[in-house]
Order: structure tokens, then sequence, then C-alpha cells
């Protein structure tokens, strides 16, 4: 058996991943928020995990982690991860030490990825795209079964590629970034109204024939469509699987990207040759990918 967790903003997932690919047991606790809390959080939920399958560490071959931030592969480091109150954490080394075993470190997406990849059941020679349409926009590559990193991370950061130079500004100093068009917090920043879901409240307005929000929609439709052409384009993956919280919204969301799409593919007979509506798929709603891609991160070799 495997293990992967998942530590996220508010909710850290265990999961135990049987040989066969399948999750067999998972467990969700609240996560803690500074370096303390965030181990403290990561060790109880392993805890609750063990307890629940009546196992012990050392029944599992490997235990992978996936964590927000800037993240160091090969050694377990993770940086500027704000919203978990993470500077600096040698969490592979932390975990590991009170474990008393290895423990993988990647970032979430990445680690979606490669969970997205094993849900899907892709051929070990396939490569494939996560998508992650959530708070931020970020994508992870997924090359003949093995996750690209880059050569210094940065591959798959696709929200700061600029499709409009006149667009609204975003956090990065950038005009018209993906992220800012097509992330939850773009959104919100563009709408500038109180409330808890601004992607649902704009899309609602949108319905109603607001101008402010049908331009809001129409850049979020354009600015998915672009990720994946840009994502097909680049490394021509044969999947480009979305996901994220916007992702669950569903056709609101996709049956406008499509139409994007559709138009693109009727005006230039190349586009129409790279099939992009064929490629995407939709991850299913709850899939814990990026918990259990963790736990498929022992099989990867990191470089030194």
């Amino acid at each position: 058996m495997r293990m992967g967790v998942d530590i996220g903003g508010t909710k850290t997932e265990a999961v135990a991943v049987a040989d066969d690919g399948s999750v067999v047991r998972s467990v969700r606790l609240a996560t803690g928020f500074g370096p303390e809390a965030v181990i403290a959080s990561s060790i109880a939920a392993v805890g609750a995990l063990l307890e629940a399958t009546g196992r012990t560490v050392g029944d599992f071959s490997t235990i992978g982690v996936g964590i927000p931030g800037a993240v160091d592969a090969a050694s377990g480091r993770v940086s500027h991860a704000l919203n978990l109150g993470l500077e600096q954490l040698d969490l592979g080394d932390e975990l590991g030490a009170r474990l008393g075993t290895t423990v993988r470190v990647e970032n979430d997406v990445n680690a979606a990825a490669l969970g997205a990849f094993h849900l899907f059941d892709q051929p070990a020679t396939a490569s494939m795209s996560y998508l992650n349409l959530g708070t931020g926009l970020a994508a992870g590559l997924v090359l003949r079964g093995e996750l690209w990193r880059g050569a210094r991370g940065g591959a798959g950061e696709i929200g700061h590629i600029l499709i409009d130079p006149a667009g609204p500004l975003d956090l990065d100093g950038q005009h018209g970034g993906l992220e800012v068009v097509t992330s939850g917090s773009g959104i919100a920043r563009q709408w500038g109204r109180p409330g808890d879901n601004a992607v649902s409240a704009v899309l609602d307005a949108a319905d109603s024939g607001d101008p402010h929000a049908l331009d809001i929609r129409r850049r979020l439709y354009e600015g998915v469509a672009a990720s994946v052409r840009i994502l097909v384009l680049t490394v021509d993956v044969d999947l480009v699987v979305i996901g994220g919280g916007i992702s669950g919204l569903g056709d609101r969301v996709m049956g406008g990207v499509r139409e994007v799409i559709a138009t693109w593919s009727a005006q230039s007979p190349f586009i129409h040759s790279l099939g992009l509506a064929e490629r995407i798929r939709l991850l299913p709603a709850g899939a814990p990918v990026a918990a259990l891609g963790a736990a498929h991160l022992g099989g990867i070799s990191w470089p030194k």
C-alpha cells in the first residue's frame, strides 16, 4: 500500500492507496497554521489513517505529501506557503523524523497532476496536463508518465502568461495575465463586490445581463480556452484534465469554454486539426487527486 497526504489551506486529507491504484480509505482533518501546527495536523492525519486501516507506518511502501508553495522536491523543503503560515520549512525531514520513514514532498498542483494521470488510468507512454482553476491558476505536467518541473521548477506556471496587455492588473504586476482572468482571486478583484463566491456571483449577474459581469465571464471563458490551447501547442499533451474549485461549476464554465474553442476551430483549420475539445477532461467531483498523486511520489527519482 501507499499513503498520500494533501495539505490544503483548510483541510489535510490522507489516503491509503492499494496496489491496484484504488483509494481504500481516506481521512480529513483541519490544517494547522504555522510550521509546528502544519506538522502536527499532518501527523494527526497520518495517525488517523493508520488507525482507520489497522496498519502501521511500515506497512506502507511510500509516503508522499502535496502542499502549496514553492517546493524543492529533492530536499522536501517548502517555501512561501503563505496561506499556511510557512516561510521556510524542511517538511520532508521533519515528517520523516517523526514517522521514522522517508517522506517525499511535492507542490500540490504537481501532485494533483500525477494523481489525475493515475485516476484516468493513462498508459506509461502518455502525456497529460492538469489545469487547476482555483484561487490561483497553474498547471502540472506529466510527460511519458513522469512529472516535468522544468529547469527551475517553473514548468506549468502559465498563470503569468499575458493574453491581454490592456487587461486587468494582476498581483504579479502584469496586465491581462491568465491568472487574473481565470482564477477565483482574479475574478473577485475584477468584480470588486462583497461576497464569498465571486465566480458564481459573476455568472449569475452575467445571466441577468450585467455588462461588467458579461465582460468578466467572457474573459474567463477565453482564458480557460487559451490555457488549454497553450498546453497543447507547447507540449502537445494527450489530455488536459481540468480541476479546482471553478471546475466544480461544470457546464456553467465549460459550456462557454467549448464555444470559444469551437469558434477558433471554425476560423482556423490548424486549430481545428488540434482537436482541443476532444482532449479536455473534467475532474470528477471530490476526487482526491493531490493526495492520490502524493501517494505515487515514492516511485519517482529526483535529480541530485
